[in-house]
């Protein structure tokens, strides 16, 4: 299937691993051009050497500071998309949270998501066409237990992506997002950790734990999460907007998925 993506340009942010990494590098297969942000220098030059034609930024992202350059390396080009991802805040139950990790929090996972969609919208409105897809988590849905940091900010992600993407829909421009389950990325291997260090058993038991409860019984591929983030970002998903799509072997167990 051509999705249309040939010289298209995207941001991809949190490009250096994970998410990221499998949706730079199966768009620049589709010969999209690709503006891969992260902040570590050293993976994003692998990255690029993998994938020449990617153009690589090192910066932190959550960071006011750093967005000016993003538009920068911009410049005049038409931006077809946005991939907005990012790092959690850290493994924690409530109860072990001060107001300064709510704070940081806040930072780290909805401020400056809404800051990059206000800076790019006009990139997007010029056109009348744009695509803006936000990789969250399924704890948007169904809370994940030591996660009270990520299941609190995301689901206000959530709601500002539902608002906003009303609000610009009958200009062609989409704003959904996709909630990731056990996938074997950075992130999953902390909640692994904190999960192991809770219970007091083995990282290996406490993996085996969270598979207990996905149907599917393994932990999902970055590739495969990788393909659905690619047709959103394409043409062809002009009609879906609004919307957070679980990818996480049926562990959301509501009828709604």
């Amino acid at each position: 299937m051509d999705l249309r993506l040939k010289d298209k340009l995207f941001i991809v942010t949190g490009a250096s691993s994970g998410f990221g990494k499998a949706i730079a590098s199966m768009l620049s297969k589709e010969e999209a051009r690709v503006i891969a942000v992260a902040r570590g220098t050293d993976k994003l030059k692998m990255l690029q050497d993998e994938h020449p034609a990617i153009e690589i930024l090192s910066l932190d992202i959550t960071r006011p500071d750093s967005l000016n350059s993003l538009v920068e390396s911009v410049g005049e080009r038409d931006l077809a998309g946005i991939v907005v991802n990012a790092g959690g805040p850290p493994a924690k139950a409530f109860l072990e949270t001060d107001m300064d990790d709510w704070d940081q929090a806040y930072r780290q996972v909805l401020r400056w998501k809404v800051d990059l969609t206000h800076a790019f919208l006009p990139f997007f409105e010029k056109n009348n066409y744009g695509r803006d897809l936000f990789i969250e988590s399924y704890s948007v849905k169904q809370p994940v237990p030591n996660l009270v940091l990520s299941n609190s900010l995301r689901l206000a992600v959530t709601g500002f992506v539902k608002t906003f993407s009303d609000e610009i829909a009958y200009r062609g421009i989409t704003a959904n997002v996709m909630a990731p389950g056990l996938h074997m990325t950075p992130a999953l291997e902390r909640v692994i950790r904190k999960n192991s260090e809770a219970g007091g058993i083995s990282p290996e038991e406490a993996k085996d734990e969270m598979l207990s409860r996905v149907p599917v019984r393994t932990t999902g591929s970055v590739e495969d999460f990788a393909s659905l983030a690619v047709w959103l970002l394409s043409p062809w998903s002009s009609y879906i907007t609004g919307q957070t799509i679980s990818v996480d072997g049926g562990a959301v167990r509501g009828a709604m998925g």
